[in-house]
């Protein structure tokens, strides 16, 4: 899959039309915009999104059928810039909410627009980001979904340590806020203390005093910058990683890399390095394991909180919710080729083998 299959895959069917008619919402039509990281996708990724979208299954099931009372207009971008360029446009025609799939487009979306509704479906830790004012009482414009939880980074470190038990070094591939001018601006950092990967970095240490796992910080500075540069940055990391001879990686969900996820995948297992991602799409494109948030359950309780916006509430009202399923994906191809035998125990607590 290439990077722009992959960015289509992202939004986990977010951008793609309903599936057949069902029944309609009484009333007008309405307008929902939607703003994603990434560039329009061709006819038959939207039509592979179609076939698995939780996202529109679940408006289906509420009454919202796009094309008769509701209409969807979607806009993308690459970078922060772009994507207010296209929350902009949004606002311009006059949408009745917008739907994000991640922290970082809620966070472009709230930039141009304090009175229409956002709904995300995804982010991190959205008090930190400045996206609403507490979870319980979001106080403004944005509400929906948060992917924070206190013990994923020690899970995700202990599931690695089980699958390997004489781990003792694991290299953390994260983005920092460095000095660079480039960090500074980063959308990561909405004000003073409030940069989400150090928060991180700070809980998986704590965890790796647990489980007496010695860290390589990994960190890799502003790459919100050109494919190009943000590559050398990556391979400088993993050069660090073979310099420190750690065993394994483990990494942050990072929104600056994501258009690297592929490339990320590759350094690892050319270094033969164990890795630990975010979330499942790393371990279709070649990751040894992950565990995170079931995107397709989030997306699908999103739907819930568009239908009820839509239907007069205030996101000020409603509650930003935690994730409620997890899901741990392992890839035995990549454990063959590392030279690594997976604990028949891990194995069957996996939620999907790729094999």
């Amino acid at each position: 899959m290439d990077r722009r299959a992959f960015i289509g895959s992202l939004a986990g069917g977010l951008l793609a039309a309903p599936l057949a008619a069902g029944a309609q919402q009484a009333g007008k039509t309405v307008r929902m915009g939607i703003l994603n990281l990434g560039v329009p996708p061709n006819p038959e990724e939207l039509a592979k999104a179609t076939a698995t979208s939780s996202f529109w299954r679940a408006m289906k099931e509420l009454g919202w059928v796009e094309g008769q009372n509701i209409h969807v207009e979607r806009r993308y971008g690459e970078s922060d810039a772009q994507l207010r360029a296209g929350a902009a446009d949004l606002v311009r025609v006059k949408v009745d909410v917008i739907m994000t799939s991640i922290g970082f487009t809620a966070l472009a979306a709230k930039g141009v627009t304090q009175t229409i509704p956002i709904v995300m479906a995804n982010s991190g830790d959205a008090v930190r980001q400045g996206l609403v004012a507490s979870l319980a009482h979001p106080g403004g414009n944005v509400t929906g979904l948060t992917s924070v939880s206190p013990e994923t980074s020690r899970k995700r470190l202990a599931l690695l340590r089980e699958a390997m038990p004489k781990l003792s070094k694991v290299g953390v591939l994260w983005c920092g806020s460095g000095p660079s001018r480039e960090v500074q601006r980063s959308p990561y950092v909405s004000r003073p203390g409030a940069a989400l990967p150090e928060q991180e970095w700070a809980e998986t240490r704590e965890a790796a005093k647990e489980l007496k796992v010695q860290l390589v910080s990994l960190e890799v500075f502003g790459c919100q910058v050109s494919e190009a540069e943000c590559s050398k940055r990556l391979a400088a990391a993993m050069a660090l990683a073979t310099k420190q001879r750690v065993e394994a990686m483990l990494m942050f969900d990072c929104t600056s890399l994501l258009p690297s996820a592929i490339r990320i995948t590759d350094l690892a297992t050319r270094n033969r390095l164990a890795g630990m991602y975010p979330f499942s799409y790393y371990c279709t494109i070649g990751g040894l394991m992950s565990y995170g948030v079931d995107t397709a359950d989030m997306l699908r309780r999103a739907a819930t909180y568009v239908d009820k916006v839509l239907k007069g509430a205030r996101p000020a009202d409603l509650p930003v919710e935690g994730p409620s399923r997890f899901e741990l994906v392992i890839n035995l191809k990549t454990a063959k080729a590392l030279g690594l035998t997976i604990p028949p125990s891990l194995l069957q607590r996996a939620d999907q083998v790729i094999e």
